[in-house]
């Protein structure tokens, strides 16, 4: 086993990886700001310095424990570096704590206290560059990183999206996006994971909390709030309650006292969701087609199925997310219950993820510019609502969900964890009739691990799945998907791991011991309920008979369905390369989109360009590159006046200029001239 010597106590390494997770194991804090556990050793911060008999000063993060090895921790030299350190980085941290989204949560702050440090001997250094606040979910304040790396390393390792990185040089280095963009420019799909590790305030949850106050204080308003299944998991581990379903009943007290109108739990839809799934994807199991199918109650998954897999998106489930059917639906019911306009409806979700705001947002879930749900809180700001409002929420009494929508079975509840989705569908699949209700538990699917494949056998048919979360994961497994070497009939997909219970608006710590604790407390939940099929849920089961018809009829499709559309192409202008003015030339746009490029569109713009200047019609045509035509399978395009022309390859480029180019030019002409 082997055992070190730390400050004069023999202590085994146990199998630890590095030295400073033996220290941690032996009861000591050893303070660090770039390590974590879960990513690639870094070992930037030095603020894990040790001092190592024979070998001097290191760092405990990036060292491997040896036998026999002697550790002291807190000598002089140690003990300075730490401070100098630390006072280093607060020269460099836009020292703004009181009205900081990480007040009292941040590290930065925790460690300056801890270490005594109350005066910085350094200036501050540069000057404050522009905070980011333009998108739904993230704010980015570069005035307050410490440059741990902690984000860039949970963005590529753990989400292998990889939008964030090291830019810039010596007292320059900073981290952002590409080329000084926005995250809203970027393949950021809004996960939130990189703020769930930002150890200071660089990294934020935008915060909704105002506009949802004013709402409430608004008398023309119905304020309504639906709670995301992982939510009461997240209030029971921050308020030390032992019982989901009694911190979910607290939380409901805590919200009427606040001023909600209507409590009620996106479990009920969670459960029409499953229903609406499950015929769907039975519905392609009999057709054979449409599959694998995807889930799509994950918005951060689905902007990626958007971004770099968009031959996929017919695989999608079309079901809305429940937090979107809970829009959709409601907002309708109660309007017409109440007989009131639905803009006076004010739909709040509680969410236990940062790209719920941006799907909230989409476009596509809207009716006449009013958006079917009107803000997102994360479990963050739930929490921090609650304690601005005063309320004392373990002190509360118990109160019950309003009705109908308030009404769940455990098939809705375990949503919030990752295999919950394919569970509550696999149980539904695999009832005898609407009258059973005996819980059928398909364990294979649960767990925090990445991957997870099961075969079921349902009446005859073997149905074979995969569940993923992490989208690094994700694009691993859809790697292997695309070049035939794994196949499955439904796929799952959290783009958090762990599923909801890991989202990135979830309280801190949000690490995997957290979303452990969280995923108990659901199947626990779920145990609870008196039913667990989610076609059983007697409200669901109304709504179909009052509204819906039927599952996926054509009034549940307007209601509770969607479809997504291909984010590959690049926004903003086209690219231009000619120098005089253009208004009176012929627009000839190259497209240089990855499939276009990969097929010679660079070459035919070089052609093209270059014919035109031995035909003496550089100073008639107007060349331009471009993204995208959407017209992939027909690659090289280029797109001559208004019209498209696909297959134009650099062999062919000459051939299409002779007859193509030049007789649209002269037409163009002839008619300008008649004109």
């Amino acid at each position: 086993m082997g055992y070190i010597t730390i400050d004069g106590v023999k202590t085994p390494i146990n199998d630890k990886k590095n030295l400073l997770e033996v220290i941690r194991e032996s009861g000591v804090d050893l303070p660090t700001f770039c390590y974590n556990s879960e990513l690639s050793v870094y070992g930037a911060c030095r603020m894990c310095i040790v001092e190592i008999e024979g070998r001097g000063l290191q760092a405990a993060c990036s060292t491997p424990p040896e036998d026999g090895m002697v550790v002291k921790i807190n000598t002089p030299a140690t003990m300075r570096i730490r401070r100098m350190a630390l006072e280093l980085l607060l020269s460099n941290h836009h020292g703004n704590c009181q009205t900081c989204d990480k007040n009292m949560h941040c590290r930065l702050q925790e460690l300056a206290d801890r270490l005594g440090v109350k005066t910085v001997r350094f200036e501050e250094s540069r000057e404050l560059l522009p905070v980011e606040t333009t998108n739904q979910s993230i704010v980015r304040d570069p005035n307050k990183c410490i440059l741990c790396g902690d984000c860039v390393r949970m963005c590529k390792e753990i989400q292998g999206i990889g939008v964030l990185d090291f830019a810039g040089r010596g007292s320059n280095v900073q981290v952002t996006p590409a080329f000084g963009k926005e995250l809203k420019e970027v393949e950021c799909v809004f996960c939130g994971q990189c703020a769930s590790v930002c150890p200071t305030g660089a990294l934020t949850i935008k915060n909704k909390v105002d506009e949802v106050w004013k709402a409430i204080h608004n008398p023309d308003k119905m304020v309504v709030v639906q709670i995301a299944p992982a939510v009461r998991a997240a209030i029971a581990l921050e308020y030390g309650i032992t019982d989901g379903e009694h911190a979910m009943s607290k939380t409901v007290t805590a919200l009427r006292r606040i001023g909600f109108d209507k409590v009620y739990d996106t479990s009920f839809t969670a459960d029409l969701c499953t229903v609406e799934e499950a015929t769907e994807f039975l519905g392609r199991v009999a057709e054979g087609k449409r599959l694998p199918h995807f889930t799509s109650c994950c918005p951060a998954w689905v902007k990626l199925c958007e971004q770099l897999y968009p031959n996929y998106l017919n695989n999608l489930s079309t079901c809305k997310s429940p937090q979107q059917m809970f829009g959709s639906l409601v907002k309708k019911l109660l309007s017409e219950r109440h007989n009131i306009d639905r803009k006076n409806i004010y739909l709040v979700s509680v969410m236990p993820c940062t790209a719920k705001k941006f799907e909230a947002e989409r476009p596509e879930f809207s009716v006449d510019g009013n958006p079917d749900v009107d803000a997102v809180l994360s479990s963050q700001e739930l929490i921090r609502m609650i304690d601005q409002s005063g309320v004392k929420l373990t002190e509360l009494p118990l109160d019950s969900l309003d009705l109908p929508f308030g009404f769940k079975t455990g098939a809705g509840i375990i949503f919030g964890a990752s295999g919950g989705v394919a569970e509550a569908v696999l149980r539904l699949a695999a009832a005898k009739d609407e009258t059973d209700n005996q819980i059928i538990e398909f364990k294979e699917v649960r767990g925090l691990e990445g991957v997870k494949e099961a075969s079921v056998n349902l009446d005859g048919t073997t149905i074979k799945l995969a569940v993923i979360s992490g989208l690094a994961n994700v694009q691993r497994v859809m790697d292997k998907l695309q070049k035939g070497e794994v196949y499955y009939d439904i796929i799952e997909v959290m783009a958090c791991r762990g599923g909801c219970i890991g989202g990135g608006g979830q309280p801190l710590p949000n690490d995997m011991a957290a979303r452990e604790i969280r995923k108990d407390v659901l199947y626990n939940c779920d145990a609870m309920q008196p039913l667990h099929n989610a076609a059983n849920n007697p409200y669901v089961k109304e709504a179909y008979a009052t509204l819906l018809q039927k599952p996926n009829s054509a009034v549940a499709h307007k209601l509770l369905h969607t479809s997504y559309h291909s984010r590959r192409r690049i926004t903003g202008e086209q690219v231009q390369l000619s120098r005089t003015e253009s208004k009176k030339k012929l627009c000839v746009a190259v497209c240089v989109g990855t499939n276009c490029y990969l097929k010679g569109s660079y070459d035919t713009l070089q052609k093209l360009s270059a014919l035109a200047q031995e035909a003496g019609l550089a100073d008639r045509l107007d060349f331009k590159a471009t993204f995208c035509f959407e017209r992939c399978k027909k690659s090289p395009n280029v797109k001559v006046g208004e019209t498209i022309h696909g297959e134009v390859t650099p062999d062919t480029a000459e051939t299409f200029f002779r007859e193509t180019v030049i007789p649209a030019l002269e037409g163009r002409e002839t008619v300008a001239t008649e004109a």
